[in-house]
């Protein structure tokens, strides 16, 4: 089994930037689909980037496209969620998880993962 933790968030000013980490322990996720999701008060849990195997298959949502960018580091273990120009409504709790399956279900769909992290705070102040 996989355990997720996520690190990185914090309080910033718009405009600015982050990183987030998701460190992944008991086993490599090096060939498992990855996903960050985000909930913010009073909103549900919504897709924000993931990656399958190799880098160049990655996937966002429509908010983050542009300004959000998803990498992995291997040899770490990690995924990251590099997030810039960060707007007050991208203050939420951001959260990683591993995609159950490779090859079926959605890829922008929360129940399709599992091995959620605790989550980290993100609050971008106007």
């Amino acid at each position: 089994q996989v355990q997720l933790e996520e690190s990185g968030g914090g309080l910033v000013k718009a405009g600015s930037s982050l990183r987030l980490s998701c460190a992944a322990s008991g086993r490599s996720i090096t060939n498992t689909p990855v996903g960050w999701f985000r909930m913010a008060p009073g909103k549900e849990r919504e897709f924000v980037a993931g990656v399958r195997i190799l880098e160049k298959e990655r996937y966002f949502a429509d908010f983050a496209k542009g300004r959000f960018t998803i990498s992995r580091d291997n040899a770490q273990n990690i995924v990251y969620l590099q997030m810039n120009n960060l707007k007050h409504e991208d203050t939420a709790v951001y959260y990683c998880a591993t995609k159950k399956s490779l090859w079926s279900g959605s890829a922008f769909e929360a129940s399709e993962y599992e091995n959620w992290g605790q989550g980290t705070q993100v609050t971008v102040s106007s």
